[in-house]
């Protein structure tokens, strides 16, 4: 077994045009102020990270991460949440997906998922010259508008959808074998792979690519009602990622899973900063463990409640009391009897 590394921090929702959080000495001295000792990188926001470059060069990136290393915190992984989404749109986002682009590619789909395609890439290679071994993306999301099959969906739909998601997705997948770089799909509603069967669909249509990975995260899974325990005993030889997150599901006679186009507070599922919801995070902590992930234990703030910096500073704390530094030898190692293979035998009953 192999302890969990942490905490870390994903900073996408807490870079911005203010100080500490609007460049990159700034924020992570505010980080591990906090008590952070990894941080993982909005690879679109160009405060904090400039893609082009570090996809080029290796003397960028050996900055980059010197410059975290002074102010006390690691680069745990890139993050293309927002250009992953992008690979594959349903017409009927364009508009509203068109602003996760770059202006140039506005209103063009067709440019919008070749830059999107591009993103990706460059920062596979970006992941390579930082020397990291996992990289998170969304999957985009074709057949996302049919989810609910009504009115009945046609034969073949769904199948059609997902290969050419995987068609999309398998020469992005082979760079990232070319540069020992594995590809963490958040499983998350509003993409095409939301819950394990969604996963193995795609995962089945790319030949079990040994790119193709998951970013756990819990609260998904809590809001589709999902056993995230179970989860973990069933993919976890490909989890190589996992996000901190909490979250809460209270239905109630007028709302389900489905949330009544209510605002997020008004949601009977709704996220929660850790603690706050109903997460078992020491079951999920001792799996995870018992499954030897050996990767980060990376929190995500994005409490519809509480105000993000004390989301962050409790979050770190969080994480500390839950990762298990794993014992070296068995609880009952003072009763071994110092046998051998005779000995075994002559217990067994045969000689």
């Amino acid at each position: 077994m192999k302890t969990i590394k942490g905490p870390a921090l994903f900073l996408a929702q807490f870079a911005g045009d203010e100080a500490p959080f609007n460049s990159w000495d700034a924020i992570t001295k505010w980080a591990a102020d906090c008590g952070y000792k990894g941080v993982q990188v909005p690879s679109w926001d160009a405060r904090l990270f400039d893609l082009a470059q570090a996809a080029e060069s290796k003397d960028y990136c050996d900055d980059f991460k010197g410059k975290a290393a002074q102010n006390g915190v690691e680069v745990t992984e890139l993050s293309t949440h927002l250009q992953g989404q992008l690979v594959a749109v349903h017409p009927a986002y364009d508009t509203a997906f068109d602003g996760f682009a770059d202006p140039s590619v506005h209103g063009n789909p067709a440019a919008r998922q070749a830059w999107a395609v591009d993103q990706v890439m460059k920062a596979i290679s970006a992941s390579a010259n930082l020397g990291l071994k996992n990289h998170v993306s969304f999957s985009g999301a074709l057949a996302w508008p049919y989810v609910y099959p009504w009115p009945q969906r046609p034969a073949g739909l769904v199948e059609t959808a997902f290969d050419e998601l995987a068609k999309r997705w398998r020469p992005i997948l082979d760079h990232a074998e070319e540069n020992d770089v594995n590809i963490c799909y958040e499983i998350h509603p509003g993409e095409d792979l939301h819950d394990g069967v969604t996963f193995e669909m795609f995962l089945e249509r790319v030949d079990n690519h040994a790119r193709c990975n998951m970013l756990y995260d819990p609260s998904h899974f809590v809001l589709q009602c999902l056993d995230y325990l179970d989860h973990i005993d069933i993919y976890g030889g490909r989890i190589k990622m996992f996000h901190v997150k909490d979250a809460e599901f209270n239905p109630t006679g007028r709302q389900g899973v489905y949330g009544g186009y209510q605002s997020w507070v008004d949601r009977a599922g709704r996220f929660r900063s850790l603690g706050d919801g109903q997460v078992d995070f020491g079951a999920v902590f001792s799996k995870l463990t018992a499954q030897d992930f050996d990767g980060w234990a990376v929190v995500e703030w994005e409490c519809c409640l509480k105000h993000p910096e004390d989301g962050a500073r409790e979050g770190a704390q969080f994480v500390k009391d839950h990762i298990i530094r794993v014992t070296e030898r068995a609880f009952d190692d003072f009763a071994d009897g110092g046998t051998d293979e005779a000995a075994n035998r002559k217990m067994l009953g045969i000689g």
